[in-house]
């Protein structure tokens, strides 16, 4: 089983002389983020902008634990260290209790698919983590599975988002521009990552 270090003293107490220095490379990785979210394509943020105001906060149901998480992940200018920890947690990998770091731009992709269908619904999770060893056992006994998949790195998920049509969640997607865009409708959800724009 493996267990992820803590967020929280890697962004709160960056500046303490006795932060380890992973909690460092992480905290500047999170400054990294922001920064390019700055310079994605305008449509992810200027479509969005209600979605993406100095408190964002997303909701999760995790369709294979049961696992309910309603969380604020950014307020005052910085992301919440302990947020993304639970937030890791709700969409671990649950076969091999695993967790990764999700990347902040996927939680900031979420948040603005979540503002542009103005709902407060959690988004029903049907994949978030997988660890390599999942994600191939899935490449051989099911369709569609990539050997490498971001899910693999905490950079794609899977949902759908009830009270709303797929077709309609697909195509905010779609219109945002944040990445890849895949369309399930047989099984009921639409994934979305954070790589090159591009939609199956």
């Amino acid at each position: 089983m493996t267990h992820q270090p803590h967020r929280r003293d890697r962004l709160n107490r960056i500046s303490d002389a006795k932060t380890p220095v992973h909690s460092r490379r992480r905290f500047l990785q999170l400054g990294f983020v922001a920064l390019a979210a700055a310079s994605l394509p305008r449509p992810i943020f200027a479509a969005s902008a209600s979605g993406l105001r100095l408190e964002r906060a997303l909701a999760f149901f995790n369709t294979h634990t049961g696992e309910r998480l309603k969380v604020t992940y950014w307020e005052q200018g910085q992301y919440v260290g302990e947020a993304l920890s639970q937030i890791d947690h709700v969409l671990r990998d649950h076969l091999a209790n695993e967790t990764k770091e999700i990347a902040p731009k996927l939680l900031d992709l979420l948040c603005a698919i979540r503002s542009q269908l103005d709902s407060r619904e959690p988004f029903h999770v049907i994949s978030g983590y997988r660890s390599n060893r999942t994600n191939a056992y899935l490449r051989a006994h099911t369709t569609g599975v990539a050997e490498n998949s971001l899910h693999t790195v905490g950079q794609a998920i899977d949902i759908r988002l009830p009270g709303r049509p797929l077709n309609a969640l697909r195509k905010v997607a779609l219109d945002l521009k944040g990445g890849g865009v895949g369309f399930y409708p047989k099984s009921d959800f639409v994934h979305v990552d954070i790589g090159g724009v591009r939609y199956w």
